[in-house]
């Protein structure tokens, strides 16, 4: 059974195209060599700057012959019909055979299909390939007709069995494949046979090439880190970064450079982005004083100077990309020390939404409802307003304006430079988290008001306006900012009805914001849980499905959540998630999954006798009625059950409530095997009924039961 090799070399592939074109080139070629009928032990795809390489093991040497019966027209048939048939089975009518069923004599067509060389096959299965493949961005070169992510220059396919290696004979517009390929552009161009895989990646080594991406991501650190520790320094980890650099360069050379006294006293964070986005350099810190000092490069040369050309071009090009970086930052400077009112001022000429004003209206609403969320999460509502007032400021900076992923950050060292109190400036920077799954949550309570109040207005404003998530579009990110408020207030273990937050942000809506169909008046009927107006109702709704889709992590089970979203006070997050813990937990008992069939048992009969007499059991179960010892028992059990619930449940001791509500497994199990609740005398039937009623509601106390499935 033979290896296959195959290389595509090209010019440089960009480094974020590399991974997905080295799994694409594994898919697509091992799904058309699997259809067409070979099959293989394993296969490795590897990327580097100018080449997709692929390996394949233990492949078939050719595919089996296969005979294939397929059933045509009646004969008899039309003539038209019969002449289609054989224009698809590629026979004449003497070719066919006949069969007789039920319903009459058919024409049968029996086609044998030979095996094939795995050369033939790979040639026509890579052809295809490298036609169709699916680069993001793709060009043609020259007068020929194929696309590539750059000009191709070679293509290596060789199969390797005992009597050494075959080149499959193929070519792609005019490009004919060969054993042959070339390492490093400069340190080995000479081109070189292969005779395996082992050979080859043995051989591109010596040609100063290292195939595999992670080797030469593991060289880059390791000789960074050693560069660094030797020097007292430490390098600042960004695996992003690693990976992209490790895409960049054939044979990583690693290089340490100073960085300018004049710009060490800007903040870490701006050299870092800086460093990183423009010039793709690690930065290196001292960990004495925590500012960055010097950075990493690496090159994909070795040179005879080691390098000192390359780092003395590095650090004139940084240079001048740091003195940009300290000429935002002392104009910044100048602002923030004046207050910051310029950035405030121009927020006003900013539209957030044109049926939601400025990014200056915005920050008004958001600070209103940081001052009432402030005394529930324990912030002071004066910082919590003040922190909510400047918190944007920084989107007008000019860092942020030249680097928009350090908004929020410079935020902080603006607001600290105003004079703002530190809980103040950190609110600045904490606001916008959590961006993602893994992003941290704040904590400090300014900074958790804030980070509320910005999620809550974002929701309730695009709410109010009906632009809700739809399938898989979520264009303002509502989505995130929902899973936000969730880590926020569970986290946090936060204690706040989302409706009464919800009314807040709807007021401070500008009323030409609102669809017409809801209006301003909203108003509570009953319960919390029952709030008139259609923007809030559906606004938790979508808090409850973010809620399941963050629970799910936990195995909380979706019925679950649905029995403890179905009870009052269903807006308070935490509260409803303590609900579903204890509830989850008594599932997960055999007492507690007894007695849910129990309690849906009792429901059951409950309903049926209940539509049947057209009344309602809920009231007179008595225990002087009873005659059975299983149904004194019961009785009993529910009295000491409901004592311990009702108490548990008013202290939110949902476990104790779930503990106590277990209890009543074996005493309703034994009723239902003993007692027959449709008793010929209508007294006992209508007490036990009522009993039944009395299970129902004790149990329905503490979540509803009858959302849990199975």
């Amino acid at each position: 059974m033979p290896d296959l090799l195959i290389e595509l070399f090209s010019e440089e592939i960009p480094a974020r195209m590399q991974a997905q074109a080295a799994s694409d080139l594994q898919k697509l070629v091992t799904n058309g060599l699997v259809e067409a009928g070979l099959t293989y032990a394993t296969a490795a795809a590897f990327a580097t700057p100018r080449r997709l390489v692929l390996s394949i093991e233990e492949l078939n040497a050719e595919s089996r012959s296969q005979r294939e019966e397929r059933k045509g027209p009646k004969v008899g048939a039309p003539e038209k019909a019969l002449e289609g048939f054989l224009r698809s089975t590629g026979l004449t009518i003497d070719q066919l055979e006949q069969q007789e069923d039920k319903k009459g004599a058919f024409y049968v067509a029996v086609i044998d299909k030979p095996g094939r060389k795995a050369a033939d096959i790979v040639a026509e299965v890579l052809e295809q390939t490298i036609r169709n493949f699916p680069w993001p961005k793709s060009m043609r070169w020259g007068n020929g007709t194929l696309r590539w992510v750059r000009p191709l220059h070679t293509i290596l396919c060789i199969l390797v069995g005992d009597d050494g290696a075959e080149v499959v004979p193929m070519d792609v517009d005019g490009i004919a494949a060969g054993n042959t390929t070339r390492g490093h552009r400069f340190m080995g161009p000479a081109a070189f046979s292969v005779t395996s895989f082992d050979d080859y990646e043995a051989k591109l080594k010596r040609a100063k090439v290292m195939l595999r991406a992670e080797e030469r991501a593991n060289a880059i650190w390791q000789d960074a880190t050693t560069q660094a520790f030797a020097n007292g320094f430490d390098v600042v980890e960004d695996r992003g970064l690693l990976a992209e650099v490790a895409g960049l360069v054939e044979w990583p050379v690693v290089l340490m450079g100073r960085i300018d006294d004049q710009f060490l006293d800007l903040p870490p964070e701006v050299l870092q982005t800086s460093m990183k986005e423009h010039q793709k350099f690690f930065s290196v810190r001292n960990p004495k004083t925590g500012r960055i000092e010097r950075f990493v490069t690496v090159a994909n040369i070795e040179t005879a100077d080691d390098g000192a050309t390359i780092l003395n071009g590095n650090q004139r090009v940084l240079s001048a990309r740091l003195a940009d970086a300290k000429f935002f930052w002392d104009n910044d400077l100048r602002v923030a020390k004046a207050g910051m009112q310029p950035w405030l001022d121009g927020l006003a000429k900013v539209t957030f939404h044109n049926k939601l004003g400025s990014q200056r209206d915005r920050i008004d609403r958001i600070a209103t409802l940081a001052r009432q969320i402030a005394p529930v999460v324990g912030a002071d509502p004066d910082q919590a307003a003040e922190a909510a007032q400047i918190a944007k400021a920084d989107l007008r900076s000019e860092m942020v304006g030249e680097f928009p992923e350090l908004q929020g950050l410079m935020g902080r060292y603006y607001a600290l430079v105003a004079g703002r109190d530190a809980a103040v400036a950190a609110a600045s920077e904490e606001h916008w988290k959590p961006q993602g799954p893994s992003d941290i949550v704040p904590t400090a309570p300014v900074s958790v008001a804030v980070a509320l109040a910005d999620k809550l207005d974002t929701l309730t404003c695009f709410w109010a306006i009906d632009e809700k998530p739809t399938g898989s579009k979520d264009p303002f990110a509502l989505r995130r900012a929902a899973l936000g408020v969730i880590r926020l207030v569970l986290e946090n273990d936060l204690r706040t009805n989302l409706i009464e937050l919800f009314l807040t942000a709807i007021g401070e809506i500008p009323p030409e914001g609102w669809l017409g169909e809801y209006g301003l008046d909203v108003f509570y009927r009953g319960d919390r849980s029952e709030v008139v107006n259609p923007v809030v109702n559906n606004l938790l709704s979508f808090f409850h499905d973010r809620l399941k889709f963050y629970l799910k992590d936990q195995n909380i089970r979706h019925d679950v959540i649905d029995a403890c979203i179905a009870m009052p006070g269903n807006d308070d997050l935490t509260l409803l998630v303590k609900r579903a813990q204890a509830l989850q937990a008594t599932l997960e008992t055999d007492d507690g999954e007894n007695l849910i069939q129990g309690f849906k048992r009792a429901n059951n009969i409950l309903m049926q006798a209940e539509e049947k007499d057209g009344v309602e059991y809920s009231f007179g179960a008595d225990i002087k009625f009873a005659e059975d010892p299983a149904e004194k028992d019961l009785f009993n059990a529910l009295d000491t059950a409901e004592a311990q619930i009702a108490p548990a449940m008013a202290a939110e001791g949902f476990g104790d409530a779930m503990a106590a509500m277990a209890t009543l497994r074996a005493p309703i199990d034994r009723f239902f095997t003993d007692v027959q609740v449709n008793s010929e005398s209508q007294i006992i039937r209508r007490n036990r009924l009522n009993m039944l009623s009395r299970i129902r509601q004790i149990c329905s106390s503490v979540a509803d039961l009858t959302k849990i499935e199975g």
